[in-house]
């Protein structure tokens, strides 16, 4: 499947009335089951924004949106929607295991819960503040936190501020496994390996990191090249292949993204792959696609394999594209925009260009063989024939 426009996919996006900064799925077993099935509802998307300190007059909000697979489309008002007061929630993680979902505030961070109340007709989820006091993360002297990750399982929170503080508790106790106070001047983007061993990060300024986090130590430096900015860091999700750590970059020429080996941490490949700079970046879950978004509302997706471009969604926001995550089974793409949209991409089916490509490639290459050894053989026939003829 060569490069698509907008028409390769099929799209649905709403404006909820306040800037969006986050924006994830909710996990399918926090989901309530419908009354009369034991099936669950339809998928939620969680999203997060607003106005700020209050000044704007555009209130502060938790959303949940949802989705209709039939109609490929969001729903046009939130299914729920809870209210954060003059608090901006700017980061968001979502426990992958239902605990609910942290939000990153100007002065600390707070759990909300998944709530399910019954209804007349369904079942139906909405949001409330957790009791659960995340202490190391609303003491006074905390800065704002601009970095928020689980590991797969749920069992380690790592968070990183404005300020370069780097932080990795156990979860739900949030005991202190690791603490760095200067491991970059800001932390921009935080991701664990899918076993968890490792945390990359990402910074303002200076290199790229690795964390070694079962002996809280440093394992090694991403350095940078010629001038690049790093912006986001993700691992490959998908297990059964071999793994790799994915940084974008940005230069004055635009956006690229680095490919890291995750045994020695070298640097595999650099692909340039926007002339924008790259404002959202997330890998499926099977880690067969990348995603980016732009600051020009572009959205690009693109193939792991061999880092092309399948398809480009010119102006799928209005203003920058904030926030980016795929649906489990990686069919699907949710994005958000400081534009106060949400939109849901169905992806496509890319292997099936590629692989016709491929297979005409080895038939061509086979044809080919079959003509030299014909044209050889036909050529050994007639100096055999002239011989004799002699």
């Amino acid at each position: 499947m060569g490069k698509g426009k907008e028409n390769d996919h099929e799209l649905s996006s709403n404006k909820y009335g306040v800037p969006l900064y986050g924006a994830a799925w909710v996990p399918s077993f926090a989901l309530p089951a419908k009354s009369d099935s034991q099936t669950t509802s339809n998928p939620l998307v969680f999203l997060a924004g607003g106005g700020g300190d209050g000044h704007s007059g555009i209130p502060n909000a938790l959303l949940l949106s949802a989705f209709d697979p039939e109609s490929s489309s969001l729903s046009d008002q939130p299914v729920a929607k809870l209210g954060t007061g003059s608090d901006l929630p700017y980061r968001i993680a979502v426990h992958p295991g239902g605990d609910g979902v942290i939000c990153s505030f100007p002065k600390n961070c707070k759990l909300f819960e998944w709530d399910s109340e019954a209804s007349t007709d369904d079942q139906s989820l909405s949001l409330k503040s957790s009791e659960k006091v995340l202490e190391p993360l609303e003491e006074e002297d905390v800065v704002q936190q601009l970095a928020l990750t689980f590991n797969s399982e749920g069992t380690l929170l790592a968070a990183g501020d404005e300020d370069g503080k780097l932080r990795v508790f156990k979860w739900p106790t949030m005991e202190a496994l690791l603490s760095e106070a200067t491991g970059h001047s800001s932390v921009k983007d935080l991701d664990f390996s899918p076993d968890g061993k490792f945390l990359a990060s990402v910074g303002g300024s200076g290199p790229g990191r690795i964390w070694d986090v079962e002996s809280s130590s440093s394992r090694a430096s991403l350095p940078k090249e010629n001038g690049e900015i790093f912006g986001f860091c993700r691992f490959s999700r998908c297990t059964d292949t071999d793994q790799v750590l994915y940084t974008t970059t940005v230069r004055d020429k635009g956006g690229s993204i680095v490919k890291w080996n995750p045994t020695s941490w070298k640097r595999i490949s650099s692909t340039f792959v926007s002339r924008d700079p790259i404002s959202a970046f997330n890998v499926s879950p099977d880690g067969k696609l990348l995603a980016i978004g732009t600051i020009q509302g572009d959205i690009l997706i693109i193939s792991s394999v061999n880092m092309r471009v399948q398809t480009v969604t010119k102006k799928a926001h209005l203003g920058l594209v904030t926030a980016l995550a795929f649906a489990p089974d990686s069919r699907a793409l949710v994005s958000a925009s400081l534009d106060s949209s949400s939109r849901v991409t169905l992806i496509k089916d890319v292997k099936k260009g590629g692989g016709i490509n491929l297979w005409i490639i080895l038939f061509l290459i086979l044809l080919a063989v079959a003509l030299y050894y014909a044209k050889e053989s036909g050529y050994l026939s007639l100096q055999q024939l002239k011989y004799r003829n002699h």
